[in-house]
């Protein structure tokens, strides 16, 4: 058993290897320059469909674009935000903040394409229901012969909500609430069983509705948390900057040039963990998007391209530079991180409590639970979803149950080779869901013409 944890730890760290990280930054690169940089052009629209201007009362979907959008940030802001970016910061240096932010720019444009072809391909059922995600796509676009693609992303997507998105949030909150404010683990993993469970009764609607207001309340605070410290240490930035770009190209040199980080390592850092928290390409946001009301495909896609941009481009780069700005970030010198480098979350609070004592020791731990847990909630529907297209609506409140309890189990004993393999299966979800996104692409591509050509003549009613 040893053995095969151990083959299964490497085979983990081989699929989220640089090759994983080439093909999803490649991706979005591509389409960035064939969709004519949508995430530019696109953006302020986007804002408007946000804000309802384009909303209709008998458009068909399940909830908002607001609540579509909460739905999916719900899901990619979470852990990634405060302990990725410390463990990048930590492997990386200060340049890998770039990589990472430049990752997140064109990861904008993948998510905007797999969002659209979501909407494009969906089904809604005779009670409303709709059934959408990479697994309609892929056997509706592309035919029936490519259902054993649809069925492998499913199942991924099923085994990833276990792991890495179940057991592994709740066991990193059970830890940090018991180191800090020393919470029974059992009490963290019953009481968020039981917070997960009276949401999932209600199913995508009552998931929306509590996304679309637990999302803005942590992603404000958390704002608000990493502005305040920047202001106190306005005097650091300028520097931070300048460190940001020297290493991004250079390494990290602080501590010499014969202990310098390999750029390789630093781009390294900062593509994977973007690609980790935003997750453009892998195929789990069109899932939620797929819900909202709306009779344009593209529309919903601009609402989607928001993510990465809040996600990677706001949240982690303010995580960053509260780190950089603290001074608690010590660059590597013997080529061997310090002990605690890995441990993210430690890393954020004593930068937040370097400059506010107290208050990393406080909203640290709050943060975590609260992303961790929305971040159950939108997988949940996600794996839900996958169920439901397998082996259809009888599958899905055994699923809710098991999926509940193993927060439970998470919180108390996270089993390594569980998460593991959800991590694998996590990763090769972008294997079936951008070789449709490519094979789709001349339909994405006369989609996206056809809208910002009928929207630039005015034929889309707006509210005013």
């Amino acid at each position: 058993m040893e053995t095969i944890n151990t083959k299964l730890s490497d085979f983990a760290g081989l699929v989220w290897g640089l090759p994983l990280a080439v093909i999803l930054v490649g991706t979005g690169i591509l389409l960035t320059f064939l969709l004519g940089f949508i995430q530019l052009r696109g953006f302020a629209h986007a804002i408007a469909v946000l804000r309802g201007k384009y909303d209709h009362p008998d458009d068909p979907g399940e909830i908002s674009h607001f609540q579509a959008l909460c739905t999916a940030l719900a899901a990619t802001i979470g852990l990634g935000n405060i302990a990725g970016v410390g463990v990048a910061v930590s492997l990386g240096g200060p340049g890998a903040v770039f990589w990472m932010v430049l990752t997140g720019l064109v990861g904008m444009v993948t998510k905007y394409s797999e969002c659209t072809l979501s909407l494009m391909y969906r089904r809604i059922d005779e009670n409303g229901v709709v059934h959408g995600g990479p697994m309609y796509y892929i056997e509706r676009g592309l035919g029936p012969s490519f259902k054993p693609l649809a069925v492998f992303f499913a199942v991924c997507c099923i085994f990833a909500t276990a792991g890495a998105a179940n057991m592994f949030q709740t066991n990193q909150v059970a830890a940090i609430l018991k180191d800090t404010w020393q919470v029974p683990k059992l009490a963290t993993g019953v009481t968020i069983m039981i917070m997960t469970a009276l949401v999932l009764i209600g199913g995508i609607k009552r998931i929306g509705n509590v996304t679309s207001k637990l999302v803005p309340f942590m992603g404000i605070i958390y704002f608000l948390g990493a502005v305040t410290v920047l202001i106190i240490k306005i005097d650091q930035v300028p520097h931070v900057i300048g460190m940001i770009f020297h290493d991004a190209f250079n390494g990290t040199a602080v501590g010499g040039a014969a202990a310098a980080i390999a750029v390789r390592q630093v781009i390294v850092q900062g593509v994977r963990r973007a690609c980790f928290s935003n997750e453009a390409g892998i195929g789990s946001a069109p899932i939620a998007h797929s819900a909202a009301a709306t009779k344009e495909p593209v529309r919903e896609g601009v609402v989607a391209l928001l993510e990465p941009f809040i996600d990677t481009v706001v949240i982690c780069s303010l995580t960053a530079f509260v780190i950089l700005v603290s001074g608690v970030y010590e660059p590597i010198l013997d080529g061997t991180p310090k002990a605690d480098a890995l441990n993210g979350v430690v890393l954020t609070a004593a930068a937040f409590d370097a400059t506010i004592n107290g208050f990393g020791s406080f909203f640290i731990p709050l943060a975590v639970f609260l992303f961790a847990y929305s971040t159950l909630l939108s997988w949940s529907y996600y794996g839900e979803r996958s169920v439901d297209y397998l082996v259809g609506e009888k599958g899905i409140l055994p699923y809710k149950i098991i999926f509940c309890s193993l927060a439970v189990v998470g919180a108390m004993w996270t089993m390594k080779p569980v998460l593991d393999f959800s991590d694998v299966m996590f990763g090769l979800m972008v294997i079936p869901n951008l070789i449709a996104v490519w094979l789709l692409f001349p339909k994405l591509k006369a989609e996206t013409k056809s809208y910002f050509s009928r929207l630039k003549n005015g034929e889309f009613k707006r509210n005013e």
